[in-house]
């Protein structure tokens, strides 16, 4: 059953693929939930606790997609490591949502260290979350920072539109990281 969170939540989510965050007022979100500003406020008290809470979102779903890899078997390493399937819709999907998440922190007003920056709270604490599964995973702090830092270089140049590594320097860069 969808709840009313979800709803917002998803609104959010169409409104940033769909149009871009220059739509994404709180106005615009309720409008396209169905539901009244002061409803949404219910749920979200601004804008920025909108945007975290899909920055949790999104970590709960990654959550989610590591629990699966695990189930198949694979290490936290390896589903770091994996490369975006731009022909799959749900990737395809998930990149986008990404860029426009990288899009909505470009707006966040205040310092970079502002402690009370709600976006950049809940986006580090997703970071924290996948870094925490890497060195607990691996005995060696270094090589979970190295896999970590090739697995963000992969995944930005796919946020950016880049080329891809070709699949067989990936494939040994992959292979060097794990010790294969």
């Amino acid at each position: 059953m969808t709840t009313t969170r979800d709803r917002i939540l998803d609104a959010l989510e169409t409104l940033l693929v769909e149009r871009g965050m220059s739509q994404v007022t709180l106005e615009n979100v309720a409008a396209t939930a169905g539901i009244s500003k002061g409803g949404l406020l219910y749920h979200f008290k601004s804008k920025d606790a909108l945007l975290a809470g899909l920055v949790r979102r999104l970590g709960d779903r990654t959550a989610e997609q590591l629990a699966q890899a695990r189930a198949q078997g694979r290490s936290v390493a390896e589903w770091y490591l994996q490369t975006p399937d731009l022909d799959n819709d749900s990737d395809a999907l998930e990149l986008a949502l990404y860029r426009s998440m990288v899009a909505a922190m470009r707006t966040v007003e205040g310092p970079q260290d502002d402690e009370d920056d709600e976006v950049r709270g809940a986006l580090t604490e997703v970071m924290s979350s996948w870094n925490d599964g890497l060195t607990d995973e691996l005995d060696d702090p270094v090589r979970a920072d190295l896999i970590r830092l090739v697995g963000d270089g992969v995944y930005l140049r796919a946020l950016l539109g880049l080329p891809a590594i070709p699949p067989d320097r990936y494939r040994a860069v992959v292979a060097r990281l794990l010790d294969r």
